[in-house]
C-alpha cells in the first residue's frame, strides 16, 4: 500500500493515510509501510502474505507453544462449535467444558484445592485477582488494605489495574495521573532489603497484594536472583500481604514445570494465566485462587458475598475445549520434560555466543526463556530487523534485549541455527 500524506495535525505535521488497523504497541509512523502481514502458520514458522518464511522464534507472544496449524486443535474447535460455540457461565448457568477445564486446571494448579476464575486473557486476569485482593481484605475487616504491590521492570498487560502497577514508565505515562488506580506502588525488581524496607515505609496494615512474573518477560527475560521469588514468599507471609503470581508467559511448562511457582517452590495466593493454557487458539485466561481467598465466598449461608466478576466470554465453551485438547497434547507429547531438555540446549547455545560475540554483554536463560543483552551501541531494534531478513524472529524488549521463547516442539538443531541467524544479525549490525 502506498501512504500518502491525508491532512496535517495541529503542529503542522504531515499525516499519513494508512490501513484502518491501529496496530497494538506501535509507534505508527515507524511500522507503516514495512509491516509484515503473517498468513500462514505451519509448526514452528509462519508465512508472510508475500511468502516469506519465518522461524517463530517468540512463539507469536510467548504463546504458540505447539507450533501453528495444528490438526487435533483445529478439529476439536470445528467439533465443538458444531455441537455449542459457547454459553456463558452466569449464576446458575455453566458449561461442560468450562466445568472440565476448571477440573483440568485444579488439579495442576500450585496450590491445593483451587478454584478457578476464566475470563479472556491475561490483562482480564490480572484485573481480577487486584480487584479480588481488595475485596479478601474488605471481608475481613481490615479494609485500610488496599495497595498493590509490584516490581521495577514489570508488565502486566494493559487493562486499568495493569497498566497501574506497570514497572516500564512507557507502559504508565501519559494518563495525567502516576496511576489510573491511585493505591499502587513499585518495589525493587531484586533487592529484598528494599522490598522489605518499602513495606515498611508503606506500612503493611495498607498494603493487599503483591504481584510478580516469577521470570520476567517484557521487561528484558530477567529471571529471579537465587532466593528473591523466596524472599517475597516470607515478606507476604510476615508481613499478612497476599502473594499474586503472574504465570501468563511462564505457565503451562514454558519453566519446564506446569508452573513457574512449582520451579521456584513457592506458593501463591493466586496465580493468572492465559496465552499457553491454550497455545494462542483462542483467548483464554483466568485466575487460580486458593482457599484462603475463596472460601469466604463459598459459606453456606445467605449472607454469603458475591465477588462481581464475570465477561460474556468466561468460559468460553469453545475456548475451553481447545484448551482441554491443548494440555492433552502437552501431556501426551511429553512437551514439559522437553522444556528441560531444550532449556539446557538453549544455554549451551547462548553461552557460546556470548563467548564470541563481543557485542552480547550479558545472556539470561530460564526455563525456555531466553534473552540476549547486547552493547548499547549495537541496536536491538535493527538486530531484530536483520534476523527476519535472515528468516528467524526475534523481539527487542527493554534494556537493549533481544527475546528468545520458541515453540517447545522445535529440535536441537533449530534452536542451534536460531541462535547462529542472532549471531549473523549482530554482527552485520555491529559492522554498519
Amino acid at each position: 500500500m502506498t501512504l500518502t500524506d491525508l491532512s496535517t495535525d495541529t503542529r503542522g505535521a504531515a499525516v499519513v493515510d494508512a490501513p484502518a488497523l491501529w496496530s497494538a504497541q506501535a509507534h505508527m509512523p515507524s511500522v507503516l509501510g514495512r509491516q509484515l502481514v503473517i498468513d500462514r502458520g505451519e509448526g514452528s514458522y509462519v508465512f508472510t502474505a508475500d511468502g516469506q518464511r519465518l522461524f517463530d522464534g517468540t512463539a507469536g507472544l510467548w504463546h504458540a507453544n505447539v507450533g501453528h496449524a495444528h490438526p487435533e486443535l483445529a478439529q476439536v474447535a470445528y467439533d465443538q462449535m458444531m455441537r455449542l460455540e459457547t454459553y456463558h457461565i452466569f449464576a446458575r448457568y455453566s458449561n461442560d467444558k468450562a466445568l472440565a477445564l476448571g477440573e483440568k486446571l485444579a488439579e495442576i494448579a500450585p496450590m491445593e484445592r483451587a478454584k478457578v476464575i476464566l475470563n479472556s486473557g491475561g490483562s482480564d486476569a490480572i484485573d481480577v485477582a487486584c480487584k479480588l485482593a481488595r475485596r479478601h481484605w474488605q471481608l475481613e475487616g481490615r479494609g485500610d488494605k488496599k495497595i498493590i504491590l509490584s516490581r521495577e521492570h514489570a508488565y502486566h498487560g494493559l487493562h486499568a489495574y495493569g497498566t497501574s502497577i506497570a514497572g516500564l514508565p512507557f507502559n504508565s505515562e501519559g494518563y495525567g495521573s502516576d496511576s489510573l488506580v491511585p493505591e499502587t506502588a513499585r518495589i525493587s525488581f531484586n533487592d529484598l532489603a528494599q522490598v522489605e524496607q518499602t513495606i515498611r515505609t508503606i506500612g503493611s496494615e495498607h498494603i493487599a497484594a503483591l504481584v510478580t512474573e516469577p521470570i520476567q518477560g517484557t521487561g528484558g527475560v530477567n529471571p529471579p536472583e537465587p532466593g528473591y521469588l523466596e524472599g517475597l514468599q516470607r515478606l507476604c507471609n510476615e508481613h499478612d500481604i497476599l502473594l499474586i503470581v503472574d504465570e501468563v508467559i511462564t505457565g503451562f511448562g514454558r519453566t519446564g514445570e506446569w508452573f513457574a511457582a512449582q520451579r521456584y517452590g513457592i506458593e501463591p495466593d493466586m496465580v493468572t494465566f492465559a496465552k499457553g493454557v491454550t497455545s494462542g487458539y483462542a483467548p483464554l485466561g483466568g485466575v487460580l485462587v486458593a482457599p484462603r481467598v475463596w472460601e469466604a465466598f463459598y459459606v453456606d449461608a445467605p449472607d454469603t458475598p458475591i465477588f462481581r466478576h464475570g465477561a460474556t466470554y468466561a468460559g468460553h465453551t469453545t475456548a475451553a475445549a481447545i484448551a482441554l485438547k491443548h494440555l492433552e497434547i502437552v501431556e501426551r507429547e511429553n512437551l514439559v520434560p522437553r522444556v528441560r531438555e531444550l532449556e539446557q540446549v538453549l544455554r549451551t547455545q547462548l553461552d557460546a555466543l556470548q563467548q564470541r560475540c563481543e557485542s552480547v554483554v550479558d545472556v539470561r536463560v530460564a526455563g525456555f526463556l531466553g534473552g540476549v543483552q547486547l552493547d548499547e551501541r549495537v541496536n536491538n531494534a535493527r538486530v531484530a530487523d536483520r534476523a527476519v531478513e535472515l528468516g528467524f524472529i526475534t523481539r527487542p524488549l527493554r534494556g537493549n534485549t533481544l527475546q528468545l521463547s520458541p515453540p517447545f516442539i522445535v529440535s536441537d538443531r533449530e534452536v542451534a541455527d536460531y541462535v547462529a541467524a542472532i549471531d549473523q544479525a549482530i554482527t552485520d549490525e555491529a559492522a554498519r
